[in-house]
């Protein structure tokens, strides 16, 4: 039977080194432990949190957990599933802030930096857009399909039709490959030249067309697949 928290001494539960020393000396299964509260009858509320951890392999499985998987655990009900699950979300919108901050864009290591932890775990490809004012300065951030790349379903009037709107100078484009590896297609590359000739002939440029590996990525502006 695993030690319950009552045993550990005050000073080492979670909580209380949360107060005394931030959050950010607490490691994973401290702060999943802060959120389920309590364990359960059979073990505490840390040994509790270490089996969270370990059926999801770690925090990109959990990240994507749902209400139904979260359920699964030996001690997790409804209402501690619904509470992580509240929380991955506020971690998700939170991280997410930082687009609305006029993020400027100077570099493709500037949009994998905005962009990589929430695209390369996804499980099906996500074609996004960012849109740039005159300052390359990002104003919105929209994903225009989720799905195989396919030149059809990308059509320059669904990617365009934001920019219009919001008076955009400039447009980037990216999606991501759940298999980790970034190496475009040729599917990649005819869809980056038709958004390139509709963006001149619109006169919205644009940049770049960054494919999203696993902590790797490609810029086919770089490969001399843009302009």
């Amino acid at each position: 039977m695993s030690l319950l928290i009552r045993d550990v001494p005050i000073t080492e539960r979670p909580r209380e080194r949360l107060l005394h020393n931030g959050a950010a000396v607490l490691s994973n299964q401290e702060i999943i432990a802060i959120l389920l509260r309590t364990g359960s009858k059979k073990e505490s509320v840390i040994a509790l949190a270490g089996k969270v951890l370990a059926h999801f392999d770690g925090l990109p499985l959990l990240k994507e957990a749902t209400i139904e998987e979260l359920c699964e655990i030996d001690g997790i009900g409804i209402a501690k599933a619904v509470e992580l699950s509240a929380a991955i979300e506020l971690g998700r919108r939170i991280h997410s802030l930082h687009t609305a901050e006029k993020y400027v864009i100077r570099s493709p290591e500037d949009v994998s930096n905005l962009v990589m932890e929430d695209m390369r775990f996804l499980k099906q490809e996500h074609f996004v857009c960012l849109y740039l004012n005159t300052k390359n300065q990002v104003i919105f951030r929209h994903t225009v399909f989720i799905g195989s790349l396919n030149a059809s379903i990308v059509h320059p009037r669904e990617v365009f039709k934001e920019a219009l709107r919001r008076s955009s100078a400039s447009i980037i484009c990216l999606h991501n490959h759940p298999s980790g590896d970034p190496t475009p297609s040729r599917e990649d590359i005819d869809v980056t030249k038709r958004l390139y000739e509709a963006g001149r002939v619109l006169g919205i440029e644009l940049l770049d067309h960054i494919i999203i590996g696993d902590r790797t990525f490609i810029s086919l502006k770089e490969q001399g697949h843009v302009g």
